[in-house]
């Protein structure tokens, strides 16, 4: 099998932590070329991997020497990036959340749909063995009738890990567009479409600053949503946990609860009303504490997918589906009414 020559757009902590070792270990992955605007890092990233720079993203896709790119650039450049990789011939997967509107998010499935290139957004949820557990034990009946969740995602901010600290783009509002929301909250809006299998169709938001006076976007959200079966819940994204981080869903059914990512030995437990607990050892979900020890999959998903010509496990249909719920959010914040997806 020929291996897949890949450049990655954006040299920042989640292309160091995550893209670039996942793509260097995977053996079916030959890195070709690094893109950074800051000249100083995209050499320090070039060098580590022994492959070429870039600070100018339209030469690197010039240049015919990739198939693939990963965009790990702050949001506001995902849909331009992403498209003009389309329309030269390049397969994208894209960081989440994949645009700021949902007319960027339209144009980047348009530009993969007319150039038959693979576009995936990078939402590595779905691929936390306890979430996927979960899935199936809802799909199957198992849990019966779904009542409720209530879904958190929490640390203390990209400053403790982003290469530019305080002055990273993650709190900058023109280039983020949104805060912990768009950070962590999309994340969840993924999961809970994943593990639920239903949409979600309404949501009440408050979106707030209140730890972070240097930021410009929001650090603390909480929002309630509800499916298009009924089910209700509410979801909280923050970059004010001060201490260890939080990223756990309860699920609340007629015949059990299922506690997912809630402790730290048990990725899920099953709470049977008949009394009856099961507890699953799954191995534990990434975070960014570990510096990328444990593998996403996403990069595996995606190699899988372009070598082998298969549908993206999250293409831009599912990511513009979780964005939807994130901008919906953003209107209800604003409007101070409950707001359709």
């Amino acid at each position: 099998m020929k291996k897949l020559k890949v450049g990655v757009v954006g040299c920042g902590s989640i292309a160091q932590h995550r893209h670039l070792p996942e793509y260097a270990f995977n053996p079916n992955v030959e890195i070709v070329a690094v893109c950074d605007s800051n000249e100083e890092r995209v050499k320090m990233v070039a060098e580590k991997y022994s492959v070429k720079a870039y600070t100018k993203y339209q030469e690197l896709l010039s240049s015919g020497e990739v198939d693939a790119v990963s965009v790990c650039t702050p949001n506001y450049l995902h849909a331009p990036i992403s498209i003009a990789a389309l329309e030269a011939g390049v397969h994208v997967l894209c960081e989440k959340p994949m645009a700021t509107s949902n007319e960027e998010a339209d144009a980047m499935i348009a530009a993969a749909e007319k150039s038959g290139k693979k576009l995936m957004i990078a939402h590595n949820q779905r691929f936390v063995k306890s979430h996927q557990k979960a899935r199936q034990l809802i799909e199957s009946g198992e849990i019966g009738k779904i009542y409720s969740f209530r879904t958190a995602f929490g640390h203390g901010g990209p400053e403790g890990w982003s290469v530019d600290g305080k002055e990273s783009w993650f709190f900058n509002k023109e280039k983020a567009f949104i805060g912990a929301m768009g950070d962590l909250g999309v994340h969840k809006t993924d999961l809970l479409r994943y593990v639920l299998g239903e949409e979600i169709v309404e949501v009440g938001a408050f979106v707030e600053t209140s730890a972070k006076d240097f930021a410009d976007v929001d650090d603390n959200a909480v929002c309630v949503l509800k499916t298009e079966s009924g089910i209700i819940g509410t979801l909280a994204a923050s970059w004010a946990y001060v201490s260890k981080e939080d990223n756990s869903t309860i699920i609340y059914g007629e015949k059990a609860i299922l506690r997912l990512e809630d402790n730290p030995t048990y990725s899920l437990i099953v709470q049977y009303a008949t009394g009856e607990v099961v507890n699953y050892e799954l191995g534990q979900i990434q975070s960014n504490a570990e510096g990328g020890q444990n593998n996403s999959h996403v990069i595996e998903k995606f190699v899988d997918c372009v070598l082998n010509d298969k549908e993206p496990l999250i293409n831009g249909e599912e990511g513009k589906k979780s964005l939807a719920v994130i901008l919906a959010a953003l209107k209800s914040k604003e409007t101070k009414q409950i707001t359709s997806v």
